[in-house]
């Protein structure tokens, strides 16, 4: 496949609106941390515990979801320089490296997804009793 500069500069506007999206989960996990380090300090409550635990793992999958978009957008641009100077085929093959980063974002992103629900879940529980 012939690559020319156009096509990983398409990766540009995904990965960026990516990052945006991936910062705004980090902040908003943020905040309810803070939010439940404070309600923690005042009643010790096990409900608290299993969301601190789910919490803990979510801003993991987060750190990682951003290192492999951000890898993705560098990779991206090494294309772009490649394909600049004529080297297709390391080109062919960062750009190909470039998707598989951006791919395991996503997949990361559905996971952070998955753990966010269950602790939306507790939350719940927790509302009803």
């Amino acid at each position: 496949m012939q690559l020319s500069l156009s096509i990983p500069a398409l990766l540009f506007p995904a990965i960026s609106l990516t990052m945006l999206a991936y910062n705004a989960r980090y902040l908003a996990i943020a905040a309810l941390i803070r939010q439940l380090h404070k309600q923690y300090v005042e009643t010790s409550a096990q409900p608290l515990k299993q969301q601190i635990h789910y919490l803990r793992k979510r801003l993991g999958i987060i750190k990682n979801m951003q290192a492999s978009a951000i890898i993705s957008f560098l990779m991206a641009a090494v294309t772009m320089f490649l394909v600049y100077v004529e080297m297709n085929v390391w080109a062919n093959a960062i750009f190909g490296v470039s998707l598989v980063f951006l791919v395991i974002s996503l997949i990361l992103s559905f996971l952070e997804v998955q753990l966010s629900t269950k602790a939306l879940g507790i939350q719940l529980k927790n509302m009803e009793n």
